[in-house]
């Protein structure tokens, strides 16, 4: 953690402590993980590129706290009003441990609300700020499916019983989304939890719709450059194209964009259930999303700037993701385990032509079995098993001459495929000894661990790496053949 968070996290915190409420409680919780993984095969300090094998050893660096102080005080047993101020701080970087060194860039202010209970009407809490909302965590994954409100900042009300929970919510998320080149995006939506037999059954419903418009003259709206096709977009031609149809005395007469207006919706589900036999708690998420389509991309071909909008082009893209958790005590106090899947379907209804991120298939199981000789001295041992499938051809690379399976060593012209297999399939196994000092549990933190992992993937090089991937750099360099990457681990996790 950089010297320069805890300043900021210290200046936060002395900020809340000088508030005129002095009789208020306030705390602080966070979670931090860092870890050592020299990578003797020209890897990132990762053992695969991203979590859909597990978080275990696919995550890097992050610090994150989060402070709270009692603005109003609850009193106990009562319904009288209450107020806190929620603000939190975090980002993924840690001294020496990341490319970024711990640097005050890699982290941002990423929630700060405020929430008041028993105001008008009882038992609702009212929260202004920032709004994420979600029914729980996929905790091998690190992933949360079933979440709403991710983007917004605006105002909700959470109504809240022994059996029924109801969250209503309505903001904005255009900042969020788009930063320097915003534009609003009015968000409304909301979250429904019942929990029929508490503490062994809970049932969920929620969802948010986005209604994006294009003000006369907004530069940030949505907008469709006519007469250009999808693929001098995704080749990055379409000046060029315009070129030399037209000549290049013509290029200030390209055609002006056309306004267009977006809809983006979501729909999240949940189901939880457990406190029966060895089973502790099952978590089934689901998700399915519409995309907000994409804006404006800026090409310069012999000197000329081509700008030009995109909106009918991303307009159909929509994600499903589905993952379930199960935990289960097999032995008590001698074997845990925690047996999780995670499936992903992308689907873009512009796209027929080129592989890409939106449009493919991913799925991925992973157990952990953590055995506790001790109670604070464990054995951890994990494996993952995962299958990624693009729809639109090949883009893949299986060894390290596979650019020359591609027209001259590029993208095929006529598929603009990348490489020579459309699928991933990876495996994962890792173990170690474990340190909780809290005692026993897979989710027990702090937690010290010295773990070895090791990966095969019918992919050249699949992790993040500095190898060749282009024909110029395979005539300098000497390419590279390995589909097991091996990796030591020293490393903690602490959340409180």
């Amino acid at each position: 953690m950089s010297a320069r968070f805890l300043v900021v996290a210290a200046a936060l915190s002395g900020l809340t402590f000088t508030s005129e409420a002095q009789a208020g409680g306030a705390d602080v919780g966070g979670y931090f993980r860092v870890a050592a993984r020299p990578d003797l095969q020209g890897g990132n300090g990762r053992l695969g590129y991203w979590n859909l094998y597990g978080r275990l050893m696919n995550e890097g660096s992050y610090g994150m706290l989060e402070l709270r102080y009692d603005i109003l005080e609850p009193q106990p047993a009562t319904q009288s009003e209450w107020a806190s101020l929620h603000v939190r701080v975090e980002g993924g970087s840690i001294a020496n441990a990341d490319a970024f060194n711990g640097s005050l860039n890699s982290f941002r202010m990423s929630q700060v609300f405020v929430k008041s209970g028993n105001v008008l009407i009882p038992n609702v809490t009212w929260q202004l700020g920032t709004l994420e909302y979600f029914y729980g965590d996929l905790g091998l994954y690190d992933m949360r499916p079933a979440t709403v409100f991710f983007e917004t900042v605006g105002l909700s009300a959470h109504y809240q019983s022994e059996r029924i929970e109801l969250l209503l919510g309505l903001g904005d998320s255009g900042f969020r989304r788009y930063g320097l080149q915003y534009n609003a995006v009015p968000t409304a939506g909301g979250a429904l939890r019942l929990k029929p037999v508490p503490g062994h059954l809970e049932v969920g419903l929620g969802g948010e719709v986005k209604l994006e418009t294009s003000a006369n003259g907004n530069v940030n709206g949505h907008y469709q450059t006519p007469d250009i096709t999808y693929e001098d977009w995704v080749r990055g031609e379409v000046g060029e194209s315009f070129v030399q149809q037209f000549g290049p005395e013509l290029s200030d007469y390209f055609p002006d964009p056309e306004r267009r207006g977006a809809f983006g919706w979501k729909g999240v589900g949940y189901v939880g259930f457990g406190g029966a036999g060895p089973l502790v708690w099952n978590n089934l998420f689901f998700s399915v999303e519409r995309v907000l389509p994409e804006k404006s991309v800026t090409e310069n071909y012999n000197g000329t700037e081509f700008t030009y909008w995109v909106h009918d082009f991303t307009d159909e893209r929509t994600v499903v993701n589905i993952g379930n958790e199960m935990q289960l005590k097999l032995v008590p106090h001698r074997l845990d385990a925690v047996l999780a899947g995670w499936y992903g379907l992308a689907m873009d209804g512009d796209n027929d032509l080129t592989p890409s991120d939106w449009d493919r298939t991913y799925a991925s199981t992973v157990l952990r079995l953590q055995a506790y000789p001790s109670e604070r001295v464990h054995l951890l041992v994990e494996t993952s098993l995962a299958r990624e499938v693009s729809h639109n051809g090949r883009t893949y690379r299986e060894h390290a001459d596979s650019i020359f399976a591609n027209t001259d060593g590029r993208p095929d012209t006529r598929g603009l495929e990348t490489g020579d297999s459309d699928s991933r399939n990876t495996w994962q196994g890792k173990g170690g000894i474990v340190l909780n000092p809290l005692g026993r549990g897979i989710y027990s933190r702090p937690s010290l661990r010295a773990l070895y992992g090791v990966q095969h993937s019918n992919q050249n090089n699949a992790f993040g790496n500095s190898f060749v991937e282009t024909l110029d750099q395979y005539n300098d360099f000497e390419a590279v053949e390995q589909h097991w990457h091996h990796m030591l681990s020293l490393e903690t996790e602490v959340w409180f």
